[in-house]
């Protein structure tokens, strides 16, 4: 099928240098800017995606070639967006192979539903490709390590859009606490709250003639279509992603181990359920979501405890933050926050010490242009990027282990070394799932 014509490597750096934040210029100057312009292709042409490739384009070093989206009205958008900023339409596709095959493109960005990431990625990097994908970097452990293992051998530089670790707030904070500003701190206390209520099954429809549904499923069961998966529902579906845990926790689980010198715990354990949305359902003729409306996950580390919880009913309005990381140290309290920045409780009294947020210049408080800017820099300096593939594994992993004691119904061991639990068949059986067919499971 044609497209569619209406639309050495790299070694650690210790401590590699985090940039700070600059304003950028308008769109219509993006083509102006001196320097490289990667032949560079989106799969996942939708909101977040976007959000991406216009910080892409506006940071000058894309020449966008290609889209890819199994949704022909949202391609077809994207792709006339593109054209009104850049002045050239770009190739579209409704699978990513056949884009592959096609173009020699540089430079992929992949922001897709999740059970997509791994797999997309392994076959960008093989491609020739670098590639910036959206977190988390697998729906399984096993599958986000093969894409660890893909951009180690192919020699490509991956940034996942863990955005938190360049943004400056969080930078300043995690110095804050890695100079001992909070103490010694014994507990770490995670958390994403919103609101909300019980679930109604919403009635299945008929696949919109618009979409490939069989594609959008891909390796995932083939389950009957619903509007509440797509557009933008997948994260609550576990057939496609793993809940609030593998969406949000990525990020703030993250801030834990970037504050730690520990990659993983040594003991998992989670409880949760649907007592508000109620039971999952599933079958012809209509569905709920499945993923668990609260959930609270144990993490037991060497040197420290850390939790993880969220709810999707009640809110957080005691706190007056609905996100973020509390450290509890001997000195005093320490909260990361999103929007409201970072602040210090001391704990003898005293006065707080507190930091606004700086988003570079972005109204919705994601700091993507300098974690673009740091993906280039590596790609021509042939270092690590400041999310590397294996930061975005790691990160992930605390997620997907949480999501397995979750299904498991109890606590499990982990080794972090050979990524197994010793001697328990049941939960290593978990650490990938069966692709349908012909979909190929990575290695």
């Amino acid at each position: 099928m044609k497209p569619l014509n209406r639309r050495r490597f790299i070694e650690t750096a210790a401590g590699a240098a985090v940039m700070t934040s600059q304003a950028i210029g308008p769109w219509i100057r993006a083509q102006d800017k001196p320097g490289k312009q990667y032949r560079t292709a989106l799969i996942g042409s939708g909101w977040w995606g976007m959000n991406i490739l216009r910080v892409a384009i506006e940071d000058g070093s894309v020449d966008v070639v290609a889209l890819v989206d199994v949704d022909a009205d949202e391609l077809e958008v994207s792709a006339d967006e593109v054209e009104s900023i850049t002045g050239k339409m770009p190739a579209m596709y409704r699978d990513y192979r056949e884009m592959l095959e096609k173009e020699k493109i540089e430079i992929a960005i992949i922001s897709t539903p999740d059970h997509w990431h791994a797999l997309q990625g392994i076959a960008c990097i093989k491609a020739g490709a670098h590639v910036f994908v959206e977190k988390p970097t697998g729906h399984t452990i096993q599958e986000s390590r093969a894409m660890v293992k893909a951009a180690r051998e192919h020699e490509r530089v991956v940034q996942v859009g863990m955005h938190r670790r360049i943004g400056p707030h969080h930078v300043s904070g995690m110095k804050f606490l890695k100079e001992g500003g909070a103490g010694e701190i014994g507990m770490i206390r995670a958390f994403a709250h919103s609101g909300g209520g019980p679930e109604a099954p919403t009635p299945n429809s008929p696949v919109p003639p618009n979409l490939d549904w069989d594609l959008y499923c891909g390796p995932a069961p083939l389950r009957p279509f619903n509007k509440r998966i797509h557009p933008g529902g997948f994260r609550n579906y576990l057939d496609f992603a793993n809940g609030i845990l593998g969406d949000w926790g990525v990020h703030w689980l993250d801030q834990i181990l970037w504050w730690s010198d520990e990659k993983h715990p040594r003991k998992i354990s989670s409880m949760g359920g649907r007592p508000i949305k109620g039971p999952v359902v599933l079958n012809e003729k209509e569905q709920t979501s499945d993923s668990p409306d609260h959930q609270v996950v144990t993490y037991e580390f060497e040197k420290f405890t850390a939790v993880w919880e969220h709810r999707r009913f009640a809110g957080n309005e005691a706190e007056k933050s609905k996100v973020g990381c509390y450290f509890y140290g001997t000195k005093g309290t320490f909260h990361m926050g999103w929007r409201d920045g970072w602040t210090f409780y001391p704990a003898e009294g005293g006065e707080i010490i507190h930091e606004d947020p700086k988003f570079d210049d972005e109204k919705d408080g994601h700091n993507v242009p300098p974690l673009w800017r740091d993906f280039i820099e590596c790609i021509e300096q042939k270092r690590l990027p400041v999310a590397d593939v294996e930061i975005g594994h790691l990160a992930t992993n605390m997620s997907l282990l949480g999501m397995i004691s979750q299904k498991l119904g109890r606590g499990v061991e982990w080794n972090g070394e050979t990524e197994t639990f010793p001697g328990d068949e049941e939960a290593n059986k978990l650490l990938r799932r069966d692709y349908r067919a012909p979909w190929e499971y990575p290695v």
